[in-house]
């Protein structure tokens, strides 16, 4: 479970940039700036909480799926295979600057937006800010679908769970930040950050490939247990 939860919230680390550069804007437009210094931040923690919400219950929804991976045997190829299809994906995105999205992302896309904006154009409360945040959660970004890919490769729903959780709570820090002291941030730090992001992706998907390998060493290629049998009766 550490290794989980260390991983999630490293990789919520890494890519808290990227979080801030596609949800940057949001973040900014949140009406947080008027409220004074402790009601701000209460309402911001809010809206960072919603986000973990929604993550959190991504891992359970995609701890099914990988648990059913686990049970039907193919755990270890899926892990390798993920991990070389982050490979390509980064390479398409980074290097030849395709953006690979199927059309029902742009479709769900676009809902999110809708609810975001009926959001903010409503009366506020602490409520508001918690959906603000769950919506946010639901936006398409590369850096959750690294960390989905990551959770369905997972034994245990449980340990899916505390992975998207750590994830979103390691991108906390980073998203608070932005929304508090708004553009006052140095943009410099924030491009600097920007740039380890693909090195950040790359490493999840090599340790995801090396997962998958069953090397026997500790902590990044464990041997993965064999999914629990069936139970056979017998009868004399």
């Amino acid at each position: 479970m550490w290794v989980l939860i260390t991983g999630g919230f490293v990789l919520g680390l890494l890519g808290s940039m990227h979080c801030v550069g596609m949800c940057g804007p949001l973040a900014l437009a949140l009406p947080v700036h008027h409220l004074t210094g402790s009601r701000r931040l209460v309402m911001l923690l809010l809206y960072q909480l919603g986000r973990v919400i929604t993550y959190a219950s991504l891992g359970l929804l995609f701890g099914f799926a990988g648990r059913h991976i686990y049970i039907a045997g193919f755990q270890q190829w899926f892990s390798i295979g993920t991990g070389i299809l982050i490979f390509v994906l980064l390479t398409l995105n980074y290097l030849y600057k395709k953006n690979i999205q199927p059309p029902f992302i742009r479709s769900f896309y676009k809902k999110i937006q809708e609810i975001i904006i009926s959001i903010l154009q409503s009366e506020k409360n602490a409520f508001s800010y918690l959906l603000l945040g769950m919506a946010n959660g639901l936006l398409p970004c590369g850096m959750v679908y690294v960390a989905i890919a990551a959770a369905l490769t997972g034994s245990t729903i449980t340990g899916s769970v505390l992975f998207m959780t750590f994830f979103g709570l390691g991108t906390l820090p980073a998203m608070t930040a932005i929304s508090y002291f708004g553009t006052s941030l140095s943009t410099g730090i924030r491009k600097t950050m920007r740039k380890a992001i693909p090195y950040g992706i790359a490493l999840m998907a090599a340790v995801l490939i090396l997962r998958g390998m069953n090397l026997g060493i500790p902590f990044i290629s464990p041997v993965l247990q064999n999914p629990p049998g069936v139970a056979v009766d017998c009868h004399k």
